[in-house]
């Protein structure tokens, strides 16, 4: 095989057969160029590439094999093209260009400007630009050195081939200008071909690069059986051996002789051909149909006890999943600049995407006992869920030993960092904090009733209540949520997790957990954000008895009619009320806080005991801080277990 790298002037010689396997390994061509200007190794160039490469070799959202990105600003901004054949798999495309960039990036360590081939993508970056431009250097050529027999009928039949592939492939749309046939040549030799442009060119582009690569094979490797020609634009192969995946290549392209020799040869092939298509298809009909009645005798599958359909086993769309090179890159190396905050489960970090978007990063701890469970939980329900008052999970990343969840950013933290702050919570009017409650029951009415999964959070406090820009509330961690079945309305468990002073005395007490579980946490933070105070079960209660209500109302609350907030202390109560069946359902308190038509129930004693032992002032201030959880079996329930219950603590955020 001959090989030629022009701006090298290098020759080659090594003996290649190249025959179809998509996913071989790659013999990597590279050209850097120094005429461009050189980075080094701590610039803003350097980690824009960095950046760019990192998002553009992981990026599953493109599927058609053509990545065309820039990322930072002049003098420092950097122009990159991705280019995958058009016959490879979207992950075995994403496998090429990630080992194209290791590659690259280590042949040229600091070249702003390089290109790299391998057997199926081209990647190339730049500090100038390179989209809509057509490029006609040539970067290599690529032979096997052995003849076809009868060459110049051979040539002749060649060039009809890529001819005809040629106006297909320039008559391709922005996503994809690749075509790929064979024919049959002299001696009844198969003749296979593919050309591509980069999808950016127009049409007469896309003609002209091709056009030109064909020209060259007259001067490098007439008569060859295998040829591979690139060029910075475009490409061209051909080769006598199929190297290509599955494509729909049996129809002859215009300028193509479809049979070069005789008819009887060519009718036998083709008859062959189908038979074998025809008996394959019937074999996957009726591997299909053996499979699905199998799963049909076989049933739903049966849980253990304590498993449920979220704990156990992740099944996520492939778009979720980042590459953690990515997120080491968007949050810095998860540098302290970063960090947001910690708890039980580890840290949360800030970090900003290629594109600019805001995430913020949970990194799961790996010293965690509940970490794998918790992660799965967490990844399987709130990839389902979609809704204003949830905070929306972007994606996750399982890679290094690493569980980490990617989430929305949201600016301004979370509620308590405002409702429990000497100065912050000034910040909140009553009309902010109202429409923070009706944002929390909206998106508790939407786990409990409205989603196709029956939820139970077991964890609602203030610190997981987070505030967009706009101050909308949205429930967040849901480490520790429980799946209902359609018909059941509660449930058991033999570990206690939450937080003390939002846990129903049901649950903290005997391990029983429903929706009535969420509804009494709900009351609890109804309470405190109208009051501002932690604990505030006992003191609602006794004014809320010798009817000193305006005793409850933060003070800074002072510019408001009072049956609004009177009506909030009211729904609050009735939601923690100790019989569970007292209390309202999440579809009752929408109405409740919508509808002063409806008449509200005269509450019942709420509970202000846990295990039979008052809970003093003293103890609920230390359990209420929100920074400690309780993780804990009910032989033990007594013995607190720190740091079992939420994945993280966001406080602030």
């Amino acid at each position: 095989m001959g090989f030629q790298r022009p701006l090298s002037l290098i020759s080659l010689f090594v003996t290649l057969t190249f025959t179809y396997q998509a996913t071989a390994q790659l013999k990597f061509i590279d050209s850097c160029n120094n005429w461009m200007g050189n980075y080094t190794a701590r610039s803003t160039y350097k980690n824009n590439l960095n950046a760019l490469l990192i998002n553009l070799t992981s990026n599953t959202n493109i599927d058609y094999g053509f990545f065309n990105f820039s990322y930072g600003k002049s003098p420092d901004i950097v122009n990159a093209i991705g280019l995958c054949r058009g016959d490879v798999s979207p992950q075995e495309c994403l496998n090429c260009l990630n080992d194209s960039r290791v590659q690259l990036t280590r042949k040229c360590p600091n070249q702003k400007e390089a290109i790299g081939f391998g057997l199926a993508c081209m990647l190339r970056y730049s500090s100038h630009s390179i989209f809509h431009i057509m490029d006609p250097q040539i970067e290599y050529y690529e032979w096997t050195g052995i003849n076809a027999t009868k060459v110049e009928q051979f040539n002749g039949v060649l060039m009809n081939l890529l001819n005809g592939l040629r106006s297909k492939a320039a008559s391709g749309d922005s996503l994809h200008k690749f075509a790929a046939g064979n024919v049959t040549g002299p001696s009844f030799q198969n003749i296979y071909a593919l050309v591509q442009c980069t999808p950016d060119l127009v049409e007469q582009d896309c003609n002209d690069c091709l056009f030109g690569a064909f020209s060259e094979i007259t001067k490098c490797c007439s008569g060859n059986r295998a040829v591979r020609i690139g060029r910075r634009s475009c490409n061209v192969r051909f080769d006598t051996n199929r190297f290509y995946g599955p494509i729909n290549d049996t129809t002859p392209s215009p300028h193509v002789q479809p049979n070069y020799n005789t008819p009887t040869k060519g009718h036998s092939y083709t008859l062959r051909t189908v038979i074998i298509i025809v008996v394959a298809a019937a074999s996957l009909v009726t591997l299909f149909v053996f499979i699905c009645i199998y799963f049909a005798l076989k049933g739903p599958r049966k849980y253990s006890e304590g498993e449920t359909e979220a704990n156990v086993e992740i099944k996520i769309e492939e778009p979720l999943q980042f590459d953690f090179d990515t997120i080491e890159v968007a949050t810095d190396s998860f540098s302290d600049a970063n960090k947001l905050g910690e708890g039980g489960f580890g840290p949360v970090y800030k970090g900003m995407l290629f594109n600019g978007q805001e995430i913020a990063v949970k990194r799961l701890s790996k010293a965690s006992n509940q970490g794998d469970i918790q992660f799965k939980n967490e990844v399987m329900l709130v990839a389902r869920l979609q809704h204003r008052n949830l905070v929306k999970l972007l994606g996750f990343c399982l890679e290094k030993s690493e569980r980490l969840l990617v989430y929305e950013f949201l600016p301004n933290k979370s509620l308590n960092y405002f409702i429990f702050d000497p100065t912050n919570h000034k910040l909140l009017n009553w009309e902010r904090r109202y429409k923070i409650i009706e944002g929390i029951a909206r998106g508790l009415l939407y786990l409990h009733e409205d989603s196709r999964l029956r939820i139970v959070h077991r964890d609602l406090k203030l610190s997981n209540i987070l505030l967009d820009q706009e101050m909308n509330s949205k429930i967040s961690d849901f480490g520790t949520a429980r799946l209902l079945c359609e018909d059941q309305t509660q449930s058991d468990t033999s570990q206690i997790v939450g937080t003390y002073g939002y846990m129903a005395p049901e649950y903290v007490n005997y391990g029983h957990f429903s929706m009535k579980s969420d509804i009494f946490s709900f009351g609890v933070m109804v309470l405190e954000i109208v009051s501002g105070r932690k604990n505030v079960l006992s003191f609602a209660w006794k004014n809320w008895r010798a009817d000193t209500i305006t005793k409850i109302i933060d003070p800074s609350i002072n510019d408001v009619s009072r049956d609004e907030i009177m009506r909030c202390i009211h729904i609050g109560l009735l939601c923690v009320q100790e019989d569970v069946a007292d209390r309202p359902t999440m579809a009752s308190i929408v109405l409740m806080l919508n509808s002063y038509s409806t008449t509200l129930p005269v509450p019942l004693l709420p509970t202000f005991y846990i295990s039979g032992t008052s809970l003093s002032d003293k103890d609920s201030s230390e359990n209420n801080s929100g920074s400690t959880t309780t993780g804990e079996s009910r032989s033990n329930i007594n013995q607190v277990s720190a740091n079992e219950a939420s994945i993280t603590e966001l406080s602030p955020r």
